[in-house]
């Protein structure tokens, strides 16, 4: 009988030893996360936290609501910069080796911009820019390769 009751009491010292250690480590998980609450609190009363966690808040929100506009008008100014280009090489004169002349489309989101051609012979390179309107040339009639680098620059985007 001795010795049951002498396992029965090392079972309740065991057990109580784990229930000590298990709220040990709940109080100290409650009483970081309260000192993480009461950082930068003078009162550290729950009115108080409570107030500095909402004025937290509502400058949290400000900050959103003024970068949400920022990006909008980022976004709106984009559309005005270069964002589609398309390349085209070519050979226009038969007596030159290799593909040294070229055709590059350089157009907004509203496929406005411009064509730079370099047409490249033996003697000379001669370099063009052109103006382009929603697609389309507005002043200069544009070749085969020039209308093909706009076409390649519509493509990508």
């Amino acid at each position: 009988m001795l010795f049951s009751l002498s396992n029965f009491s090392l079972i309740i010292l065991i057990f109580l030893l784990l229930w000590l250690i298990i709220l040990s480590v709940l109080f100290y998980r409650f009483f970081g996360h309260y000192k993480k609450l009461t950082e930068g609190v003078a009162k550290k009363d729950l009115k108080s936290i409570l107030e500095k966690i909402m004025l937290d808040i509502s400058k949290e929100h400000r900050q959103i609501n003024e970068l949400s506009s920022q990006i909008k008008k980022i976004e709106k100014n984009s559309f005005y910069h270069i964002q589609k280009i398309g390349l085209i090489r070519f050979n226009p004169f038969a007596d030159t080796g290799g593909n040294q002349s070229f055709s590059l489309a350089l157009l907004d989101g509203e496929d406005n911009g411009l064509v730079i051609s370099s047409l490249h012979s033996r003697e000379v390179t001669r370099i063009y820019a052109k103006p382009i309107k929603r697609g389309k040339a507005t002043e200069y009639q544009l070749s085969t390769e020039e209308i093909q680098a706009i076409k390649n620059a519509r493509k990508i985007h």
